[in-house]
């Protein structure tokens, strides 16, 4: 698979992420709290970011995406995991490093169908088939990185 490929791919892994976030907010009723919504945010970052390197074409600008992109998966990686080891475990996850970030970037003003925090750590921790939601976003994160890291590698010379 080319780098654009793999840009590709991540974008839209990225994008249902995402999708899957906001059916089981709004379908299913899991409201989620600050560290959950800035990991859909990361993701959204992650399929712009991806996008946009798309679109200029450039060997650089792939490059610079799939940098950016494996960054922002290490970033929401950490996320992930901060949120299941120890924001679940608080009573209240309010005015964490999670709501500065939302609230300084604008995006809970911005769509708060999609980016406002609805309940506290602990009462967002559910999970799907008996793994909880942080780690499949930890899993998704690491998918991602696999990906950037690929688009990043030179393509073998055949010969």
């Amino acid at each position: 698979m080319s780098a654009a490929g793999r840009l590709v791919a991540i974008a839209l892994l990225s994008v249902v992420a995402v999708g899957i976030a906001l059916v089981s907010q709004h379908v299913f009723d899991m409201q989620p709290c600050p560290w959950c919504v800035l990991q859909r945010a990361i993701f959204v970052a992650i399929a712009l970011v991806c996008l946009i390197g798309l679109v200029l074409r450039s060997g650089a600008a792939r490059a610079g995406a799939a940098t950016l992109a494996l960054l922002l998966a290490i970033g929401g990686g950490a996320a992930a995991i901060w949120q299941h080891f120890w924001a679940a475990a608080s009573p209240s996850c309010n005015l964490t490093l999670a709501d500065k970030i939302l609230n300084g970037a604008g995006l809970t003003a911005l769509a708060p169908d999609v980016f406002a925090p609805r309940a506290t750590c602990a009462d967002a921790a559910v999970s799907l088939f008996g793994v909880p939601y942080d780690f499949w976003s930890l899993a998704l994160f690491v998918i991602v990185a696999i990906l950037a890291i690929a688009a990043l590698a030179r393509p073998s010379r055949r010969r």
